[in-house]
């Protein structure tokens, strides 16, 4: 059995990394803009026998009930757990619960991502112990394919190593057949503020003017970016927009 994993935090504390660009109500809106675009390009997808939305707000689990997706309300605990231990929990789930042969983990913010990216991974699992897209814009984990589910543990709360690189080399520590999906669209994530502005842009080139994200953006983003030196593309600052 193939199985979509979705982990999405708790409303009340998304994407806390971008609260000097939006409200905690804005910030909740543009979650949910994401979702839906997400939820839009899963919801029809063939190649996975289960498709699980692992949330503790009960606003996402109820859209996620809308495109026909299985929805499993998350255990908030005392101390918070890690990541790592978010991701074992949902795994376990799939595992015993709807019998999990390989698993895709995919992450709400990868906005870019389309219906053919979520098809080539799965073919790559096929042949494959472990499928990883790398995030463009940083040492992290953007898409993660796993066969079996526990074939290896997940290092997103790596207090040294980026994600990637850790589990890459655990991988070859246990000689673990893997593929590295080179993809920008199923790459590039939405995690800082700069990373805002290019999400606009990107998603102009891409024709994904229709998505809720890009609406949410258009209405709301306020900022841009600006080359401090115009023969260096590597240095920007951020300006709010007049």
């Amino acid at each position: 059995m193939s199985t979509l994993l979705i982990p999405i935090a708790p409303l009340s504390r998304t994407k806390s990394r971008l609260r000097d660009c939006f409200s905690k109500e804005l910030l909740k809106d543009l979650t949910i803009a994401m979702f839906n675009d997400l939820a839009k390009k899963v919801s029809s997808l063939g190649c996975f026998d289960n498709k699980i939305v692992y949330c503790n707000s009960d606003e996402i689990l109820s859209l996620a009930r809308e495109y026909g997706l299985l929805a499993i309300k998350e255990e908030l605990s005392t101390p918070r757990k890690s990541f790592d231990q978010v991701i074992q929990d949902l795994t376990t789930i799939a595992v015993n619960e709807f019998d999990a042969e390989w698993t895709l983990f995919t992450f709400l913010d990868v906005i870019l991502i389309s219906e053919l990216n979520f098809k080539e991974i799965s073919k790559l699992i096929n042949y494959n112990d472990l499928v990883i897209c790398p995030a463009i814009n940083s040492g992290g984990i953007s898409v993660l394919g796993r066969k079996p589910p526990n074939i290896i543990p997940t290092y997103f709360s790596e207090p040294r190593v980026p994600s990637f690189i850790a589990l890459l080399n655990n991988a070859r520590i246990n000689g673990l057949k893997f593929a590295i999906y080179d993809s920008f669209r199923a790459g590039f994530d939405i995690d800082l503020k700069q990373d805002l502005i290019l999400a606009f842009e990107y998603l102009k080139i891409f024709n994904l003017e229709n998505s809720q994200t890009y609406q949410f953006l258009k209405n709301n983003l306020k900022i841009t970016l600006y080359k401090k030196d115009v023969n260096d593309n590597r240095r920007f600052e951020i300006k709010k927009l007049k």
